[in-house]
């Protein structure tokens, strides 16, 4: 390298070398939650062979006991704003002689505090299976009791922050609710688990290509209004101009055809998103309620010739952009030949 280029090579590497810090630090804030005043004594946290929250909505939770405790019986216990959830652990004694605790429990969004929950259950009291949790912080807890029924309360050391750049994100929503739970790391080493409710959203269940018509199905997540209050249409990218289709609904799901003899303009491409209006609220129909990161290059999808009604043809690509979201793209072709809207 010559002596002139050394400066340049010299900046460059405490640039990245403060962009990766930057990252780093960003990272770090994103999975750590503030320290939680009094509650716990100041002890070692129980160190946890495995933590997780998998699926979006499943608790899996594996400590260790301490070496010189005896334990006859052990609970988790998750606790925010006076709600207090109880868990039993299951006593797994080890070949190498040490104990461990576990428990699985499935999640669920329970809504604002002062829905039909009860403080201190072991399940949740409301509709549903599992721990019914609100929005928020919630302190990870354990309490072993001694066989003389003296009871220790402790935390939960935090896991190490999720790494790796694979097909599937560490941190997934609940895909049948849409709310996020989220184990995140106090500043002081706890476990806490955090709580997010889910958005309103029109989530992307399928889409049937057929040779005359493409069906989309999906189900609006948090409905804020009833169901005639929205309306399916199609949104041509750069112009602003809708194409609106009739919804048929079962509950919060929803189906329709996409209005294709609309959507098509003579031998010019276009490109429309799908979407469902609400009032002045345009929700864009995708696939986000997965742990998929680039579900843009995993769900693939071909290009189809459709014959319309009055016999004209189509080449339409529906498709999943990055950021997952439902779009279409097509152009008219040359028109069939006679009768082929009866062969079709």
């Amino acid at each position: 390298m010559s002596d002139a280029l050394l400066p340049y090579a010299v900046g460059a590497a405490k640039r990245a070398r403060r962009v990766a810090v930057r990252m780093r630090r960003r990272v770090e804030r994103l999975h750590t939650a503030p320290a939680f005043g009094g509650g716990i004594p100041p002890r070692p946290a129980l160190r946890p062979l495995h933590l997780s929250v998998l699926g979006g909505r499943t608790l899996n939770v594996a400590v260790f006991a301490p070496p010189s405790a005896e334990v006859a019986a052990a609970r988790l216990e998750l606790a925010r704003g006076g709600r207090v959830f109880r868990l039993p652990l299951e006593l797994e004694p080890q070949p190498d002689g040490t104990l461990l605790l576990t428990a699985t429990t499935a999640l669920r969004f329970a809504g604002p505090p002062g829905a039909a929950e009860t403080a201190g259950s072991a399940a949740g009291a409301g509709p549903g299976p599992g721990l019914g949790l609100f929005a928020g912080l919630w302190r990870v807890t354990t309490v072993l009791t001694a066989p003389g029924g003296q009871e220790t309360r402790t935390g939960v050391a935090a896991v190490a922050l999720p790494a790796g750049d694979g097909p599937v994100a560490p941190v997934s929503p609940d895909p049948a609710g849409g709310a996020h739970f989220r184990l995140m790391r106090s500043v002081d080493g706890f476990a806490v688990l955090k709580v997010r409710a889910p958005a309103h959203q029109a989530e992307l269940d399928t889409f049937a290509l057929r040779w005359d018509r493409i069906t989309v199905r999906g189900r609006v997540v948090a409905r804020q209004a009833p169901t005639a209050a929205y309306t399916a249409q199609a949104v041509r990218r750069g112009s602003g101009a809708t194409v609106r289709a009739p919804l048929e609904w079962d509950g919060d799901a929803f189906a329709f055809d996409l209005p294709l003899a609309g959507m098509v303009s003579g031998r010019k491409a276009s490109r429309w998103d799908i979407q469902l209006q609400q009032g002045r609220t345009g929700l864009k129909i995708g696939r986000r309620l997965t742990d998929l990161r680039r579900r843009d290059q995993v769900i693939r999808t071909s290009f189809r010739i459709i014959a319309l009604e009055d016999g004209s043809l189509l080449r339409v690509h529906a498709y999943i952009t990055s950021a997952g979201a439902l779009a279409v793209s097509c152009v008219g072709l040359e028109d069939a030949p006679g009768g082929a809207e009866e062969r079709v």
